[in-house]
C-alpha cells in the first residue's frame, strides 16, 4: 500500500505536510511511539503516529525524526491535540530527513487510524497472494507466461519480457521489444543491466543468473529502471523468475519421450549398431530416410557451460525445427533435417559465433558436417565429429569447422575409429618425435617441410634454411627410425595422413 492512498482515506482525516515527492513509498504496518528515539523499535516501512510527547524543546525534533529516517520508515504522522499542529521544529527536521509528514485531526483517535490502515493493508495482502495464485494457475493451466506478463502490465504498469539469449522473444509482446535491446544480454558485463534506446529506458534480469551459463539462460527485461523501483517491485524480479524458471524447465524435452527417442538414436549412430537398426529408430523419431541432413558436434571446454546447457543453447539456435539430439560422453550431437534451407550451416555458424560475449572464459567447439540422407548419417556425425576435434586445436572463443575446411582425405579419416587413428599417428610419428626431445633435433618439421614442398631437396633445404647434405641426412635419420622410404610415394602419404592426424 502506498502512502498517496492514505489521502484517498478521507475518514481518517489525515492532511500532508511535506512529502509530497516521496507519496509513492510503500507502507508495511502502522506504529505509535512517543518515544524521543524509537529506532531501536522499528525495521523500516512503518507509518509511525506519534503525540509529540516526547518534545520537550525543538532539538527534540531532530533527535525523533533522524532516528527515523535511520529506521527507513516510510512517514510520520502527528497528532493535533498537543500542540495544535506539527510544530516549525518538526516540520524542518522532516524536510531535512526527506520523511513525510501528516497530520492527524484531533477529533480521530489513533486507535482508528492504525485499524483502518491496518484493514486496508490486510487486504491488499489478500489481493496480492490472490494475484500470486492466480498467475500461478494460468500458467499451470495452459495460459503461459504471456498471462502472466499481462498480469505484472496491469499490476505495475511496466511492460514486460521474457527473451532467450539469442534474443528470441518467449513472452511477452514481440513487435514492440527493440532489437537492441534483444541481443544486449549476452554482452552486459554486470546484471542487472539498465540501458537507454530512443529515450526508454529498459531494465535486464537473469533468470538464473547463479545456476544456469548466460549463454543458456533466459532473461527478464522491463521497461523502466529498476533503481527507481521500490524494494516491494524489486522482490517481485525473483518471484517471476521461479515461475519464469519453471516454464523453461517445463519446455526441457530431454525426458520427453521424443527425446529419449532422440537421445538412443544418437548413441546407435555412434556404437557398432546395425544400419537396419539405426534406420529403423529413425524412423521411431519422425525423421525421414529420404530427407537431406547435417549433423552438428559441439563441446565446451569448461564446467561453466554444461552439456545439458549446451544441448538447450543448439535447440535454441534452431527453434522452430525438430532436431534429433542427444549427449555421449560429454559430447552434444545433433540431426537436423535441411529442407529447403540451404544455406542453414551458415545460420548456425553465425548463432555460435554470436555467443562469444557470453562464454564467460568457456571456450565452444563447434563441428557442421555436409548434407547427407538418412542412410549416410553415420558418416555425417564422423565428420561432424572431426571437424569439432578440428575446432577444438583453435584458440578462438567459439570455434566452428564446417565441412567445406576439411580436405577429401579428411573425410576419409573421419569415418576410422579413434583408437585406430591415435596408433597409426603413434607408430609413424612417436619414433620421431622422441629422438627430438633426446637429441633436440627438428626431424618431425623437416618431415612436414619436405612434404609440402613435394620432395624437392632444394626448396626444402632453402626453406629450413639448412645445406641440402644436411636436409639429406636428417631424411636418412627419419628413414631409418621409422623403417619408411621417402621416395616411395605410399610411404609419403602415410607420413602425410600421420601429420594431418596429430
Amino acid at each position: 500500500m502506498r502512502l498517496r492512498s492514505l489521502l484517498t482515506m478521507h475518514d481518517l482525516g489525515l492532511r500532508l505536510v511535506t512529502g509530497e515527492d516521496e507519496l509513492d513509498r510503500f507502507v508495511r504496518w502502522v506504529v505509535t511511539t512517543d518515544m524521543l528515539d524509537p529506532g531501536r523499535y522499528l525495521s523500516g516501512g512503518e507509518f509511525v503516529l506519534t503525540g509529540l510527547q516526547w518534545r520537550h524543546s525543538p532539538e527534540d525534533s531532530e533527535t525523533f525524526v533522524s532516528a527515523l529516517a535511520r529506521a527507513r520508515v516510510a512517514a510520520l504522522a502527528a497528532g493535533d491535540a498537543l500542540y495544535g499542529g506539527a510544530p516549525d521544529d518538526l516540520v524542518a527536521a522532516c524536510k531535512k530527513h526527506r520523511i513525510p509528514l501528516f497530520r492527524v485531526e484531533e477529533q480521530i483517535a489513533f486507535a482508528t487510524v492504525t485499524e483502518q490502515i491496518n484493514r486496508k493493508l490486510s487486504s491488499g495482502r489478500a489481493a496480492d497472494l490472490s494475484a500470486i495464485l492466480d498467475r500461478h494457475r494460468q500458467l499451470v493451466s495452459g495460459g503461459g507466461l504471456d498471462s502472466v506478463l499481462d498480469l505484472v502490465h496491469r499490476t505495475l504498469g511496466t511492460r514486460c519480457w521474457v527473451v532467450s539469449a539469442l534474443g528470441r522473444v518467449v513472452a511477452g509482446p514481440t513487435r514492440d521489444l527493440p532489437d537492441q535491446v534483444r541481443s544486449a544480454f549476452l554482452g552486459a558485463r554486470r546484471l542487472p543491466h539498465v540501458l537507454s534506446h530512443d529515450q526508454v529506458r529498459y531494465s535486464l534480469f537473469a533468470v538464473d543468473a547463479d545456476g544456469t551459463s548466460r549463454i543458456a539462460d533466459w532473461f527478464l527485461v522491463f521497461e523502466s529502471d529498476y533503481k527507481d523501483w521500490p524494494e516491494e517491485r524489486r522482490a517481485l524480479i525473483g518471484e517471476l523468475a521461479a515461475v519464469v524458471s519453471l516454464e523453461r524447465a517445463r519446455q526441457d524435452d530431454r525426458h520427453s519421450a521424443e527425446g529419449r527417442l532422440a537421445q538412443e538414436l544418437i548413441e546407435l549412430i555412434m556404437s557398432d549398431a546395425k544400419s537396419a537398426d539405426i534406420i529403423s529408430r529413425l524412423e521411431l523419431t519422425g525423421l525421414g530416410l529420404s530427407d537431406r541432413y547435417l549433423a552438428v558436434a559441439a563441446t565446451a571446454d569448461s564446467g561453466a557451460v554444461r552439456p545439458r546447457e549446451l544441448r538447450a543453447v543448439l535447440r535454441e539456435i534452431l527453434y522452430g525445427r525438430s532436431p534429433a539430439i542427444g549427449v555421449v560422453d560429454g559430447e552434444v550431437i545433433l540431426l537436423v533435417a535441411l529442407g529447403d534451407d540451404r544455406a542453414l550451416d551458415d545460420r548456425i555458424h553465425r548463432a555460435i559465433e554470436a555467443l562469444e560475449p557470453g562464454l564467460q572464459l568457456s571456450r565452444l567447439s563447434v563441428g557442421i558436417s555436409g548434407a547427407v540422407d538418412g542412410e549416410g548419417l553415420r558418416g555425417a556425425v564422423e565428420e561432424a565429429r572431426y571437424a569439432r576435434r578440428m575446432a577444438a586445436e583453435r584458440q578462438q572463443p567459439t570455434s566452428v569447422v564446417r565441412h567445406d575446411e576439411l580436405a577429401t582425405h579428411m573425410l576419409l579419416l573421419a569415418s576410422v575409429p579413434d583408437e585406430v587413428r591415435r596408433m597409426f599417428r603413434v607408430r609413424l610419428l612417436d619414433p620421431l618425435r622422441v629422438y627430438d626431445q633426446d637429441n633436440r633435433a627438428d626431424l618431425v618439421h623437416t618431415l612436414e617441410t619436405f612434404l609440402e614442398v613435394s620432395g624437392s631437396w632444394t626448396k626444402c633445404a632453402d626453406l629450413l634454411h639448412l645445406h641440402v647434405n644436411t636436409l639429406r641426412y636428417r631424411i636418412q635419420r627419419i628413414e631409418e627410425l621409422t623403417n619408411r622410404d621417402l621416395s616411395r610415394l605410399e610411404d609419403r602419404v602415410d607420413f602425410f595422413l600421420a601429420l594431418a592426424l596429430r
